[in-house]
């Protein structure tokens, strides 16, 4: 058969690619109606074998093309930048698969595989990195028999696994050596991991901040572990957005007295609140950073005291710098878990660990920090009592009854 593609070139693997685009072409538009479940099935995997073969044949010729010189002709600085122009791929595409391809001309196994569909692309890559990682003193042989292993289980593993296997492969065909060269990798890539490490955020200007940080894992593994936890204590289901409530309660509760001292102040955030605003009426709050924020928000940090409240008169004088006589006791926080048990709002179960404790009468009306003026709310139904727009009834049967105000 003859291929407008092959028209040109006399080569057996030039014609081979314009013959396969040629058949290709034909079938381009075929309806696909009577094809069966079965038959459909079994040429999507022929595909994936068939992709692998071609990305084989592109890696051979890839690294064909470099000892050509092929750039030079047209005044390229590389061939991966030459690929990049030809084939109107990204630079960091045509990067990644020069670099595969000089990978694969030193491990026969692995591009044998690729070449027969044994394996995928992304497969091949981890395996050629793992390998890649492999001490330069290792003898040949040992690389093998890597190299090979790796393979078999790539009949059986996707390429996730692989980089998993990969990463301990030394403990199966070089055991003697795995230890040791496992311990220099690992301490390698926490010296990466912590040169790495970094935290942005940026203020929206709208009441947001967003940010972006990067931690070793060893870091990130704790703090997921103890946003999970607490995300699971406070809500039915752990989604993006109670994690991210997670981590704000997080920080609010993070205890001041352990930070570090900064000029004889611990790095303690202080809340600027009107005396106003405690006896219940509408006035915005300031932090000592310059940030404002709802009266609601700051009589609840007031009541919790995650933060110093700086509570002022009319004339802006200190009345009270964090009173921590305003605070329940760790005696009487547990009290209150044995006597409430669980949340006290109508229609809360959540358990008294996760609850936070309230004044049933608030300490600026003549409210007293003991047993008989604290309730427990979880922290949805914590932040109502102190939300505006909801009134708070304390009914006889110790339950708690918010209703929206018209």
């Amino acid at each position: 058969m003859t291929s407008p593609h092959t028209t040109r070139y006399r080569h057996r693997v030039t014609r081979a690619v314009g013959e396969a685009r040629g058949v290709l072409d034909d079938v381009r538009d075929l309806p696909l109606w009577s094809m069966d479940a079965a038959e459909t099935g079994h040429a999507l995997t022929e595909i994936a074998k068939l992709k692998s073969q071609v990305a084989a044949l592109e890696l051979r010729l890839a690294k064909h093309a470099q000892t050509q010189h092929l750039e030079a002709a047209s005044g390229a600085t590389s061939t991966a930048a030459w690929l990049a122009v030809a084939t109107h791929a990204t630079r960091r595409d045509a990067s990644r698969t020069m670099r595969l391809a000089e990978q694969l001309d030193t491990m026969p196994i692995v591009a044998r595989a690729l070449a027969r569909g044994e394996l995928l692309l992304e497969q091949a890559e981890v395996i050629a990195r793992a390998i890649d990682k492999l001490p330069d003193d290792l003898d040949p042989d040992t690389r093998g028999d890597a190299e090979h292993h790796l393979v078999e289980l790539a009949q059986h593993h996707d390429a996730r696994d692989i980089t998993i296997f990969g990463n301990r492969i030394l403990d199966v065909v070089a055991p003697e050596v795995g230890e040791a060269h496992e311990a220099a990798a690992l301490a390698k890539e926490e010296r990466e991991a912590e040169a790495k490490c970094k935290l942005t955020m940026l203020d929206d200007g709208e009441g947001s901040t967003h940010g972006r940080f990067v931690v070793p894992t060893m870091h990130a593994e704790a703090l997921r572990k103890a946003l999970f936890a607490h995300a699971a204590l406070t809500h039915e289901k752990v989604t993006s957005q109670s994690l991210g409530q997670a981590f704000c309660d997080y920080i609010l509760k993070y205890p001041a007295d352990v930070l570090p001292q900064r000029g004889g102040v611990n790095a303690t955030v202080v809340v600027t609140i009107p005396l106003a605003v405690l006896e219940g009426r509408l006035a915005a709050c300031e932090l000592d950073t310059g940030t404002r924020i709802s009266p609601g928000a700051a009589r609840r940090l007031a009541c919790e005291a995650g933060l110093i409240p700086a509570v002022l008169d009319g004339q802006s004088q200190v009345l009270d710098l964090g009173r921590t006589r305003r605070l329940f006791s760790t005696g009487q926080r547990i009290a209150l878990g044995l006597q409430q048990r669980t949340c006290r709002s109508e229609g809360c179960d959540r358990p008294a660990s996760t609850c936070e404790a309230h004044h049933r009468v608030r300490w600026t009306d003549g409210g007293r920090t003991d047993l008989r003026d604290g309730v427990l709310l979880c922290p949805s139904h914590h932040q109502r009592a102190h939300d505006p727009t909801y009134q708070t009834t304390y009914l006889p049967t110790g339950k708690v009854r918010f209703h929206r105000r018209n």
